[in-house]
């Protein structure tokens, strides 16, 4: 199977992405969030990286749900064109 180059769009989105799960992260290890979710530290780095800028569904779900996002709000990030990552307050947790 023949992968399409990413578009800007997907690369920029890819990035934020990243940022936003760094952010949510905080002060947790790569390796204990990576087991948590289940996934090689080495990919929660690339993920975090952009270098995996279109990571499957159920790993942003399972991500999303070990860092305490909801999937609105990771949605709703991502999104964004002008960059600003917000992450929402730990204690607050949007339905998803």
């Amino acid at each position: 199977m023949v992968r399409l180059p990413l578009t800007p769009a997907e690369v920029a989105r890819g990035r934020r992405l990243g940022a936003l799960l760094r952010r949510a992260r905080g002060q947790r290890s790569m390796l204990g969030t990576a087991l948590a979710a289940g996934l090689s530290p080495e990919t929660l780095r690339k993920i975090e990286s952009g270098r995996v800028a279109t990571p499957a569904f159920p790993t942003i779900a399972v991500l999303a749900d070990v860092l305490g996002l909801s999937l609105d709000a990771v949605w709703s990030e991502i999104n964004q064109s002008d960059g600003a990552i917000a992450v929402p307050d730990p204690g607050e947790r949007l339905a998803s």
